[in-house]
């Protein structure tokens, strides 16, 4: 096996992603009733406000900010910006139920032969870019070591 797929760290999966929040009550409403996320409990030992959620395999862990007005201002809807990328059913359901809920969000849609990748991208309530796709249209395969930074990147 060639070294740039090894795995020298044994990992097995993601875990959970972490992210500081101006209001840990509108991010929890957010994760839970837009993007499907459920509380999980969190140790008591933590001396710091927070909440773990948990859905789709993955952990998202929202912290407190101890200073939410120094937090970064949120900008416009970049889909080249730092994001995560949510896997969904049917784009067509996540628009209409993004529209219902008044979030702003940028359509983009991508061909790679013949094959389309629609995305639909909105910020959580700190500005965090969230993606919402139909990815899996799209086969993964290895690509050689020149592409792998050029090629398709999402």
């Amino acid at each position: 096996m060639k070294e740039s797929m090894s795995n020298p760290l044994r990992i097995k999966s993601l875990n959970h992603i972490s992210f500081v929040c101006r209001s840990l009550q509108k991010s929890l409403d957010f994760y839970q009733n837009v993007l499907g996320f459920f509380p999980i409990r969190r140790p008591h030992s933590f001396d710091f406000d927070g909440s773990w959620l948990f859905n789709y395999g993955v952990g998202i862990h929202l912290l407190q900010s101890d200073d939410p007005e120094d937090m970064p201002k949120i900008g416009q809807i970049n889909p080249k910006d730092n994001h995560i990328s949510f896997q969904c059913e049917i784009m067509a359901a996540v628009e209409k139920k993004l529209t219902e809920m008044k979030i702003e969000y940028v359509k983009s849609r991508v061909e790679e032969d013949g094959i389309y990748v629609d995305q639909l991208f909105f910020h959580d309530p700190d500005g965090l870019m969230i993606e919402i796709c139909n990815c899996d249209n799209l086969p993964v395969i290895p690509a050689a070591r020149e592409e792998a930074t050029s090629s398709w990147s999402s």
